[in-house]
């Protein structure tokens, strides 16, 4: 049986049947996590198969091969959809814990799971894309849901910070209509697999046309500096569960995009030098910003900026090592990134705020809650022997391993921008959990209308959800040795042809 059409059409049954139940919220709840829960069993069950099988391809439609639509699936996609579909199911659980007021204010359900379930299919059709058009209408799917999922609940603060959203994605998905529209003039296809056969063959400042178009609308998407400042101003104003999700998984669509091109259509143009550059900008500017908020979530969207540097860093050096180490890490990101983000809204709701100057005693309030963000939180800043350590390790040895002048300041960028990562860690912990707990202080009315659940005990099913991926990236951490192998061996297969042979129908050597 084909697995390939499942992660995208079930998502998409699932937000039809929840807008149908609009008026039965657990029913729409419940139809929400089964979907999810078979989307997570197929990502699985592929991620098997192309490590066993090789490339898993199929053309929509019965369409002959270059012709019609192509899902693929190869090592990378299939561990990226897997962790997509584990990150999205602790979110939704999560956002399942919260209270009958609070729903109407913050997702409301009739609104939330089918836009949700919806956004999770675009996520699925850009992973498993084998052609650009296909790509660019995943990206469209899952921009669309989340205008909705960010300007949920209609207050000031998320309409204006919907509105720079917005633009910027529309700016950014007619930039990629462009980008389109001049490689099928110069190469007569959108399929994935023939432009890496053509592009060769045409001249270079055509290919560099090209490339440049591509990276550009793809570095937006991922946040890349200095096309990054739409984020911070976005994501923080969003409900916990979207800003969780958020900042898990559409910035990695980015980079996804980015590897997928770099390492399938341009293997012979990595352009290291350049994006090594961009690299070290997005990490040094990206924690120079976090370290000078005071809002939680401010200060994780720009670490969220500065890790992307990381994942670029990997993708700029273009060897089996750098690409294995990106994509263990961005696996890794996906997880932790989204877990500070639900952890931020625990703290809005037990500390009834997320600025860091009406925070105190959190530890004395809450243990749990303090537990629940310290390890994250020493995972992010990739303290030993957490799935960030590794992670960045991998990518330092790859970087050290070049040699160069730039790689090897790259390296010391990279443990600096650790090192302010952990300093930015322990400006949370020291002002929201340490000291004495204080009553509860004036809130302003801005951030009054975007107050979730302030005041009330931690439901179960959020701590549960919270625990979930918490556990999921300890287990990163002691499976490290057999993911990492995974890892290397899918960033080899990008690298020797195996994806062009097998959708194309070549015979493999």
């Amino acid at each position: 049986m084909n697995l390939l059409t499942v992660p995208v059409l079930l998502p998409m049954l699932g937000a039809a049947l929840t807008l149908i139940l609009g008026r039965r919220p657990r029913l729409q709840r419940l139809v929400s996590i089964l979907v999810l829960v078979g989307v997570v069993a197929a990502a699985g069950t592929l991620a098997l198969r192309a490590h066993a099988d090789g490339v898993q391809t199929l053309w929509v439609g019965a369409w002959p091969q270059g012709y019609g639509i192509a899902l693929v699936a190869d090592r990378l996609s299939a561990i990226m959809l897997t962790v997509a579909g584990l990150v999205t199911l602790a979110v939704l659980v999560y956002s399942a814990g919260q209270e009958e007021d609070e729903v109407r204010k913050e997702t409301p359900v009739s609104i939330f799971h089918p836009t949700f379930l919806l956004m999770c299919a675009g996520v699925s059709n850009a992973f498993l894309a084998g052609d650009l058009f296909n790509l660019f209408v995943g990206f469209e799917i899952l921009l669309f849901a989340s205008y909705v999922l960010l300007t949920m609940g209609g207050t000031k603060s998320r309409i204006r910070a919907g509105s720079i959203y917005v633009v910027v994605n529309l700016l950014s998905s007619m930039l990629f209509l462009i980008a389109l529209a001049n490689i099928y003039a110069a190469i007569g296809s959108v399929n994935l697999a023939q432009i890496a056969q053509r592009m060769p063959d045409l001249p270079d400042h055509t290919q560099a046309q090209l490339q440049f178009m591509l990276l550009l609308v793809f570095a937006i998407k991922a946040a890349v500096f200095p096309l990054s400042a739409w984020l911070p101003d976005s994501y923080p104003t969003a409900p916990a569960p979207v800003t969780a999700v958020f900042a898990g998984l559409l910035t990695k669509v980015g980079v996804y995009a980015i590897l997928r091109t770099q390492t399938l259509i341009f293997p012979h143009r990595p352009l290291t030098e350049p994006l090594m550059w961009v690299a070290l900008l997005t990490m040094i500017v990206g924690i120079l910003g976090a370290i000078a908020q005071v809002e939680i979530k401010r200060l994780l969207s720009f670490t969220l900026v500065s890790h992307i540097g990381y994942m670029v860093l990997g993708i700029a050096l273009a060897t089996t090592d750098g690409i294995a180490a990106t994509i263990y890490y961005t696996a890794h990101h996906i997880t932790i990134q989204a877990t500070l983000f639900l952890v931020a809204g625990l703290i809005q709701r037990v500390g009834h705020s997320n600025n860091l100057d009406r925070l105190s005693g959190l530890m004395t309030t809450s243990p749990l809650l303090a537990a629940l963000f310290i390890v994250p939180g020493m995972n992010l800043a990739g303290i030993p022997p957490f799935s960030g350590f590794i992670g960045k390790l991998g990518l330092l040895n790859a970087a050290t391993a070049t040699g160069t002048p730039l790689s090897l300041a790259l390296v010391v960028a990279s443990v600096l921008t650790s090192l302010l990562t952990l300093y930015a860690i322990a400006k949370v912990w020291n002002r929201a959990f340490w000291g004495t707990p204080v009553a509860v202080a004036h809130v302003d009315d801005e951030e009054d209308e975007d107050d979730e659940g302030s005041g009330r005990l931690m439901p179960g099913v959020m701590v549960g959800a919270t625990l979930a991926l918490i556990a999921f990236s300890l287990t990163l951490t002691f499976v490290a040795g057999p993911a990492y192998d995974y890892t290397k061996q899918a960033a080899a297969a990008l690298l020797d042809g195996a994806y062009v042979q097998a959708v194309l129908g070549e015979v493999r050597p």
